[in-house]
């Protein structure tokens, strides 16, 4: 696979958005502006709840971005600062197309990408994030439409997202594929980022009720969310989108998911 032929503020994005007009933001990949890249490494780390950098597979894949797929890693800049204010995280990957063969999920496509060999037909968003004194901006649907950039660029024919929906935490009992169905009354979805999705043209493929696990002693779990777990059960906690299952002084949480399709 060639490198990206760059998302940079001359490139033309989706819907009209045209960065070389903008006199504010800059957009680079990561092969493009490794040094922004290194210093993006301790950032955005309080846009994401504290258990959900706990992954117990996270460090296999998001640990791999760069320099081995720096082409596919989003920057947004202030262009008078050069202050990195919004980053995206994507990962190359086999995939066949199918719904059998589509991973189970943002830790198995991580996993996919890392380890397998054969030449990648997709792309899948890990990450958008975006500084907190920035949202609202559109920067979130910015770095959507420059990972389809970087999937065309390399001839990568889809953006896959495993979607983190935003309000899935205010609903931790509801199930992922009850919510992930949920439309307002002009149709578009229930969910916030879902909805960002949707307006630019992404289709639901299906949920994933185990996408992303975390399991760890219940004393960690106690430091993360601020709570103790007395006995076993289920426990619903802040920021969770799905309840705990304490069992044996082990938490074990597996975050849902919804597949969320771009064709580039």
């Amino acid at each position: 696979m060639g490198s990206a032929a760059g998302v940079r503020g001359k490139v033309r994005l989706m819907n009209g958005i045209d960065l070389s007009a903008s006199s504010l933001i800059e957009v680079f990949t990561a092969e493009e502006r490794p040094d922004l890249w290194k210093r993006s490494r301790s950032l955005f780390l309080d846009v994401w709840p504290e258990y959900n950098l706990h992954g117990n597979e996270t460090p296999s894949y998001f640990g791999a971005l760069f320099p081995r797929y720096a082409a596919f890693q989003i920057l947004v800049v202030e262009k008078s600062s050069e202050r990195i204010i919004a980053r995206g995280r994507s990962i190359p990957f086999r995939w066949d197309g199918t719904q059998a063969d589509l991973p189970r999920g943002i830790d198995a496509v991580g996993l996919r990408a890392v380890t397998g060999d054969a030449r990648s037909t997709a792309l899948s968003a890990l990450a958008a994030e975006v500084a907190t004194d920035h949202r609202g901006e559109g920067l979130s649907r910015l770095l959507i439409q420059s990972m389809i950039v970087a999937a065309r660029s390399n001839g990568l024919g889809v953006l896959m997202a495993p979607i983190r929906p935003s309000w899935k935490d205010r609903y931790p009992l509801i199930p992922i594929d009850r919510y992930a169905l949920w439309t307002r009354d002009d149709g578009l979805p229930f969910d916030p980022w879902l909805r960002v999705h949707a307006r630019l043209g992404g289709v639901i493929v299906r949920p994933e009720p185990k996408s992303l696990l975390i399991e760890a002693p219940i004393n960690e779990w106690a430091r993360w969310t601020a709570m103790l777990f007395p006995d076993d059960g289920d426990y619903v906690f802040s920021g969770g989108l799905c309840p705990l299952t304490v069992h044996d002084g082990i938490g074990t949480y597996w975050e849902p998911n919804v597949w969320v399709r771009h064709d580039v």
